[in-house]
């Protein structure tokens, strides 16, 4: 009988949750508010050629390099950060080796290098979901060929100091660092492009988030051009469609819109963590009540992590009777009874904060009228 390997069938499986997602979709941390419209333009104006030809996205990386300052050989469009991971792994890990993830984090770290055979250590984020330097620093040996590291953190908006990461990579320079900047935009610091005296580090991004465009599936890999020749060598020359590679300098272009949106988002993060203070009774972003406690802390991204404890289930439940969906992380490590809610366009987010407060209420947890 035909049988998958063994690193596949012990995989974890990641399922999330897609189905029945009618409402204000704050679940996923997508942008609220759709692609720019001379993204929508474009779309409409492809021919059938676009369809019928094989994608070549060459032109496509010259454009995306000179946003970003970078050259063509320093980078390599993805389908999706998800592909950017896979590709790292593939190319640098091996059974037997190491891999270094920080939990909790986005769950393709871990999978993907499992599924190469290498073993994943996952060091705990220290307290209040800070980035464990030391620790990830005291793994680190001669096994260690693959150290994952998303900033901002996803799910809990914490960031990782650049110097941090860059001591990281110099501390394993025979592993492949991979730092993950989904959500760059939002907390406009990035790493890149150290890799020009880190040879050892990539770094990834995505058009998923502050552009709209989760639905294309356009990520982008970047990284030494000596490293990104390998990582090349692992990818298909087909990996993202004409579609989407047609539509990214119109992406680009419209650089307005995105920074008008990510304005927006974080706006709403402020809010948000502001209101959220106002239901708390110390300075300390803890309220200790009768009917429940919360905790939450700072974001770096499009998102808010709290923690609910007991009124978890019935919060994300309340919240979808008024038509917004919100993330239940309790299966993240740490993350037990913990709702994130992702903000975005201004619009959206009044109609969050108007919900939230409701059901905050309705829950028994009692706004803080004098501070």
């Amino acid at each position: 009988m035909l049988k998958a390997r063994e690193t596949v069938r012990t995989l974890k499986e990641y399922h999330p949750p897609l189905g029945e997602r009618e409402g204000l979709r704050l679940d996923f941390n997508e942008n609220t508010a759709g692609c720019s419209p001379r993204v929508m333009e474009c779309l409409r104006n492809l021919g059938p050629e676009t369809l019928a030809n094989y994608p070549v996205r060459e032109k496509a990386e010259a454009i995306v390099a000179a946003h970003l300052g970078i050259s063509t050989d320093e980078l390599l469009l993805t389908n999706g950060t998800d592909e950017a991971i896979h590709l790292v792994c593939e190319t640098y890990l091996e059974p037997g080796d190491e891999a270094i993830v920080v939990v909790p984090t986005f769950a393709m770290f871990d999978i993907y290098a499992s599924a190469t055979g290498a073993k994943v250590i996952s060091i705990p984020a220290g307290a209040d979901f800070e980035f464990p330097t030391d620790a990830v620093l005291a793994a680190i040996n001669s096994r260690t060929r693959f150290i994952a590291v998303a900033n901002p953190n996803n799910p809990t908006g914490t960031f990782a100091a650049i110097a941090d990461l860059k001591q990281i990579a110099r501390a394993a320079p025979n592993a492949a660092v991979l730092v993950d900047e989904a959500y760059f935009e939002f907390s406009g610091e990035t790493i890149a492009p150290a890799w020009r005296e880190l040879p050892n580090l990539l770094v990834s991004r995505t058009f998923s988030k502050a552009y709209g465009l989760a639905g294309l599936r356009i990520g982008v890999l970047m990284g030494n051009s000596e490293q990104m020749r390998a990582v090349r060598r692992a990818s298909s020359p087909y990996n993202l469609n004409s579609v989407a590679l047609a539509c990214i300098p119109s992406a680009l272009a419209d650089q307005e819109y995105v920074a008008r949106y990510v304005r927006e988002a974080v706006e709403g993060r402020t809010q948000l963590l502001a209101q959220l203070k106002a239901f708390t009774t110390e300075d300390t972003e803890v309220h200790r009540g009768t009917a429940t406690e919360i905790r939450y802390r700072s974001s770096r991204a499009n998102f808010v992590l709290i923690y609910l404890g007991q009124r978890c289930k019935s919060f994300i439940a309340a919240m979808r009777e008024r038509g917004i969906l919100v993330r239940d992380r309790s299966s993240d490590y740490g993350c037990q009874d913990c709702v994130r809610i992702t903000v975005g366009a201004r619009e959206h987010n009044q109609q969050m904060l108007t919900a939230l407060r409701e059901v905050f209420v309705e829950l028994g947890i009692r706004e803080q009228v004098a501070r």
